[in-house]
């Protein structure tokens, strides 16, 4: 595939490439550009031109041409699932699911878009304003640069450049090197429904290199990211340069609270649920498992008979529960983070075994809060950490003693302790009897401390990517 620019498939500048494969096979993909800062400049110039065109654009028309990208994804959903798939590692029946809520994002911010009103400021509300008319007023921001991971491509492109398309801002898409070839079909496909050439863009290409470019370049007017801490403070730090606003979804290390009165099941399923999915390659995951000391014995053994269970297999696999991490390096990482949680104390009782890009859920038991693992190491991978506590505000008190603060979650019989542990998590999202994975296409979604800058989600997400503009009428009343 080749970077789509100004309506164009184009090769990089240099004409080197990246090779995409498959995580479960190795088997060769495609390749896409390796864009250097000459690529990301030309897209940008066309972006900044193309912009005004498309923010003159009614706002119906607008709805009207990402509505008909829907219909293109549905056309084409069982290709995209198996791309996804092939490219990611994820089980097929996720990566459907995952093509699949393309519609709810779309549908969702076009219709919050028509919804989005301005505020109207009482006339008289101060003395001398008696006869001065106030409103507000959205316009676009210009362009918009959207940084996606790989570890959901398709949700992170459906929550970011619908958003900023119905906005009237122009996006640059920059996709992981790792699972690329999924959001450039999604940019053809909207060129297909009707965005103009140059407001809709894709350029592949290493974060240093074309991401922080993008985050550097002046004609960029937000930076959308959703990555590692470490690339949202690089960012940040870069964007800084030109005052260029930042919308950063980080990193996290999710506490999952299981109170004495909980229900055991649920938390069973929950954990498969919450900690999982994708492969544990989830940034608002469940990885820190506090449970209550009086069954924490009990739980420990529900869960390895629960794992024991789900099948670890080829994602392309309609049967497979649990597919490969997004490659060999990525599970190499795990191993070694479950090493050190072992070197430290904890014991290793189920699991944990890598062959490639797999690596199989692991159970560690004898965890306690003055490991890495209970503070600020984010384990990517299939882990579940057990580490026990007597009260509920020592179980707080662990979950907070952590730099990351996304989500996090309670499960209680006990609505006092629920709302207590709620209130008092310092996260953006506490879920109450639900594992913290946990996002809504509505919601707002980010993260507290280092878990990030911002709110993405239909609620708020258009207010991040618009400015507000407030119009005076003065003297305007006899």
């Amino acid at each position: 595939m080749k970077n789509l620019v100004k309506g164009i498939e184009m090769d990089a500048s240099n004409r080197q490439v990246i090779e995409v494969t498959n995580p479960a096979t190795g088997e060769f993909l495609d390749t896409v550009p390796n864009s250097t800062e000459e690529d990301v400049d030309i897209a940008v110039t066309a972006a900044v031109e193309a912009q005004k065109g498309w923010a003159e654009v009614p706002l119906h028309e607008r709805g009207r041409i990402l509505e008909k990208f829907v219909d293109l994804v549905e056309r084409d959903k069982e290709d995209l699932a198996k791309l996804l798939c092939q490219e990611t590692g994820k089980p097929i029946t996720e990566a459907r699911a995952e093509i699949g809520n393309i519609r709810n994002f779309v549908y969702g911010y076009v219709e919050r878009a028509k919804h989005l009103y301005g505020i109207n400021i009482p006339t008289g509300s101060e003395p001398g304003q008696e006869k001065t008319v106030q409103f507000t007023i959205r316009q676009p921001l210009g362009v918009v640069a959207c940084i996606i991971p790989f570890n959901f491509p398709s949700d992170l492109f459906g929550q970011k450049v619908p958003s900023a398309l119905i906005m009237g801002n122009a996006v640059i898409v920059k996709p992981s090197t790792y699972n690329p070839l999924t959001l450039h079909r999604y940019c053809l496909l909207l060129k297909e429904a009707g965005v103009p050439d140059g407001v809709i863009s894709c350029l592949s290409g290493d974060g240093p290199t074309t991401g922080q470019a993008l985050a550097r370049h002046k004609g960029v007017h937000l930076v959308s990211v959703t990555g590692s801490t470490a690339v949202g403070m690089e960012t940040m730090g870069t964007a800084s340069k030109n005052l260029t606003h930042v919308m950063l979804e980080l990193g996290g290390n999710d506490a999952f609270i299981l109170d004495k009165d909980g229900d055991l099941d649920l938390a069973v399923e929950e954990m498969v649920w919450g900690r999982l999915y994708n492969t544990g390659q989830v940034c608002c995951a469940s990885k820190r498992f506090l449970v209550h000391n009086d069954i924490k014995d009990e739980f420990t053994r529900k869960v390895i008979e629960r794992i024991s269970k789900m099948r670890v297999g080829n994602p392309m696999d309609e049967a497979t529960e649990i597919g490969c991490l997004i490659n060999e390096r990525a599970a190499k990482r795990v191993e070694e983070q479950v090493n050190t949680t072992v070197q430290q104390g904890a014991k290793l009782i189920f699991g944990g075994r890598r062959n490639g890009a797999y690596y199989e859920p692991a159970v560690l038991t004898d965890v306690t809060r003055d490991m890495d693992i209970m503070k600020d190491m984010e384990v990517f991978g299939p882990v579940i950490p057990i580490c026990g506590f007597d009260t509920i505000d020592e179980a707080i008190d662990i979950a907070n003693q952590s730099s990351f603060g996304l989500c996090g979650n309670i499960i209680t019989r006990d609505m006092n302790n629920a709302f207590k542990v709620a209130e008092r998590l310092e996260v953006g999202g506490a879920v109450i009897n639900g594992a913290s994975f946990f996002r809504s296409a509505e919601m707002p979604f980010g993260g507290w401390k280092h878990s990030g800058i911002g709110n993405e989600g239909i609620a708020t997400t258009l207010q991040e990517m618009s400015r507000i503009k407030t119009i005076v009428l003065k003297n305007v009343l006899k």
